[in-house]
């Protein structure tokens, strides 16, 4: 039972861990920071300012923080934070940024595992533009597609749209409350990934206000910048207001089910079945695993019945034991709170932006392309049993995720990779950080022979900047730095969104410890 209620909490565990016309700017920075805040006080409503000393900074600071690891005092912060309700609010702070030497950071969620949309590293002077009061969502049924602003949560879009049609859906992240704006240009993936892909695949226009303050979209930006912000990271290449996306359609029932498996009841087995059979099963059924402790939990959602599910599974994946009493039958719309909160979820959890549950966190990622030796797999669940343990999450891949080419997005990750691992780590008390870490540190060494190499392969949304952190030389970022961590995430493609950071914004304006460096080309 206290198994049982452990797994209750990991959705929320791993959501609340788990993640921007013309106008020209001043050539010589003023670097005055009063004149900056002065600047942006002529374009911007003083309500929709912070400055550090503002009593309500400290709130506004951390009302969408989701790893306390960040909320440290000796994590650098804003001078300013601008909560911008429009665009040309987001074109005035990059002119003013640009006119007074005060670069900007970018934040619609808050789910940056590595917190950097808000805070920096190293000593430096910067704003960060929340986007929390632009999440405005408009639906085109007759069209199937959507506007959708940065700031808004993956959560208020799936509501929107199956307000609009129940038939109707779009391939983003699990978790609810992660912000568009994140999930979007780092890839976004979730239960749909087998039947439509990425969410930035299915992009299909923007605006975006880019380094010189001007507010462009696909038809007045170059196909490499659009190509860039769909996949390429959030932040390197502006700041993205809004996302047109097309809108894809489900049935009117789809099934989910979540069979919980001991490793005395044969998880290591089912593990090594799973790890074959999971992207080789049709695009319309998925299943994940979520190990913890002893136990892996087999969480599937078919696109269609109960009736058609369970021949499919008996026939395909008959070790795993499924049958119509596992079965929970739902429009597609309810399976998301379900997946994240379990069966007492009310679709108006989609809409909950209050949360105040922040653990602190730590994170990690890889790539399968050849099956995990057995007795590897039995190696995990004893490491799964070790002082500071996490979670470990996979996610199958093959059907449409695998079928895209490499090159067509950003997001490299694709023919020939089996499933992609997360490992979560979470703890409660600051002081009781050192086994978690140890253990995360650990257990990526641990499977360094059995995921992919040269590179070691990352997602991008799963940020970790044990990967690499860019040096700065002359006040840009070095592409010899970037290019240690962007393989990793962005495999041949880091050289394309270089030379396109090169072009679209070569003073590397925009930038953290892991934004896309500028590579000019001779």
């Amino acid at each position: 039972m206290a198994n049982s209620r452990a797994f209750a909490l990991v959705p929320l565990l791993i959501c609340v861990l788990s993640c921007h016309g013309a106008i020209s700017y001043a050539a010589a920075p003023v670097p005055a920071k009063d004149d900056f805040f002065g600047c942006l006080v002529k374009a911007i409503p003083a309500r929709l300012l912070y400055a550090k000393s503002s009593p309500d900074f400290p709130t506004v600071l951390a009302q969408t923080i989701r790893n306390s690891r960040w909320s440290s005092p000796q994590n650098v912060k804003p001078l300013y934070i601008i909560t911008p309700t429009n665009a040309s609010h987001i074109q005035s702070a990059v002119v003013c940024g640009r006119r007074h030497a005060v670069r900007l950071r970018v934040r619609s969620g808050g789910h940056d595992y590595e917190g950097l949309s808000y805070r920096s590293e190293r000593p430096e002077e910067f704003a960060v533009v929340d986007l929390n009061k632009m999440r405005a969502v408009s639906v085109d049924i007759k069209a199937r597609t959507a506007w959708v602003d940065s700031g808004a949560q993956l959560g208020e879009l799936y509501y929107t749209i199956a307000k609009n049609s129940p038939v109707l859906a779009f391939p983003a992240g699990v978790c609810p409350t992660i912000g568009v704006g994140g999930n979007f240009a780092g890839g976004g993936f979730g239960m749909l990934l087998r039947k439509y892909g990425i969410a930035a695949e299915n992009v299909i226009d923007v605006k975006v206000v880019d380094a010189n303050g001007k507010l462009l979209d696909k038809s007045s930006m170059s196909a490499d910048h659009f190509w860039a912000v769909r996949g390429g990271g959030g932040e390197s290449f502006g700041i993205v207001v809004s996302w047109q996306v097309n809108l894809l359609p489900v049935p009117p029932t789809v099934t989910v089910f979540q069979i919980p498996k001991t490793v005395r009841e044969g998880a290591v087995e089912l593990v090594n079945k799973w790890q074959l059979v999971g992207p080789a099963l049709p695009d319309d059924l998925m299943i994940r695993i979520i190990a913890m402790g002893d136990t892996a939990k087999f969480e599937g959602m078919y696109l269609g019945t109960c009736k058609t599910l369970t021949p499919l599974m008996s026939s395909k994946f008959p070790e795993l034991g499924m049958n119509a009493s596992h079965c929970n039958e739902m429009p597609w719309i309810k399976s998301v709170p379900f997946i994240h909160l379990g069966k007492q979820a009310t679709l108006f959890d989609l809409l909950n932006r209050n949360n105040t549950f922040r653990p602190f966190g730590e994170y990690k990622s890889d790539y399968v392309y050849q099956p995990v030796p057995k007795t590897v797999l039995a190696q995990i669940f004893v490491w799964l049993v070790k002082p500071g343990a996490g979670i470990i999450i996979m996610d199958p891949y093959g059907a449409a995720i695998s079928a895209t080419p490499e090159a067509a997005t950003p997001f490299p990750h694709r023919k020939g990779v089996l499933f992609n691992i997360q490992y979560v780590n979470y703890w409660f008390d600051e002081a009781a950080g050192a086994a978690p870490l140890q253990w995360s540190k650990d257990m990526y060494k641990f499977m360094e022979p059995y995921v992919s190499k040269n590179p070691r392969q990352a997602y991008a949304n799963y940020r970790d900047i044990d990967l690499g952190r860019n040096e700065v030389v002359n006040d840009i970022s070095t592409y010899a730095s970037g290019k240690v961590w962007g393989e990793k995430y962005f495999k041949g493609n880091f050289q394309r969104l270089a030379i396109t950071k090169g072009k679209v914004d070569p003073q590397d304006y925009f930038r953290n410890e892991q934004s896309i460096p500028p590579l000019l080309e001779k």
